[in-house]
């Protein structure tokens, strides 16, 4: 699943795209090392806008009634409508070339680019929240949806990001639970391309 994602398709390419102005995004850099905690571009529907990857479900309880602790980057397609932590999210797309992921043992890990077979930008599905920070700030935040793994993926990771093809953005922004449970399968097998990431500098973003 996403743990590091990265962009460098212009915000007026992505734009132009979905159909929308680049002009929230329009200074966006390319950017080949996105992490978790950082803001990333996100599709609502009122449009392209930031918000901090990793939701801090401050006020949040899980089933049992238990406060949820920890920051969620990713989120279960299989409970994502059910779970009482996910109560009143919003939902939101992810625009990214694609994403890493790492193999092997710890120190000696193999890192892998995953990315459009097509060179095309990849939609994420995603759910947004706000998060009113210390001193009254709100904070809008992101978590991507994940789903099992297509046969592209899967020997590099158990889970991948759900991802929309273009005539199913406005579905997923406001369409029901039900049509929106329809579209988090798996991507259909041979669209990604899985290479070595060697070549990425991990201490610039």
């Amino acid at each position: 699943m996403p743990g590091r994602v990265f962009l460098t398709t212009p915000p007026d390419a992505i734009a132009a795209q979905l159909g929308v102005s680049s002009d929230p995004i329009a200074d966006e850099p390319p950017r080949r090392n996105i992490a978790p905690g950082q803001e990333i571009i996100v599709l609502i529907t009122e449009g392209l806008t930031r918000m901090r990857w990793g939701m801090i479900p401050v006020g949040r309880v899980n089933a049992r009634g238990r406060p949820v602790m920890e920051t969620i980057v990713n989120a279960r397609s299989e409970t994502v409508f059910g779970k009482s932590a996910f109560d009143g999210v919003g939902r939101a797309v992810v625009p990214v070339d694609g994403w890493y992921e790492w193999t092997g043992k710890a120190r000696r890990k193999t890192a892998w680019r995953l990315r459009a077979a097509d060179g095309g930008v990849l939609y994420f599905a995603a759910i947004t929240d706000v998060w009113t920070a210390p001193g009254g700030r709100s904070v809008p935040q992101v978590a991507t949806v994940t789903c099992q793994p297509n046969a592209d993926v899967r020997d590099v990771h158990h889970r991948m990001a759900v991802i929309l093809p273009n005539e199913a953005i406005a579905t997923w922004l406001t369409g029901t639970e039900k049509d929106a449970s329809a579209l988090m399968v798996p991507w259909p097998d041979g669209r990604l391309v899985v290479e070595p990431a060697g070549d990425v500098d991990w201490s610039q973003p």
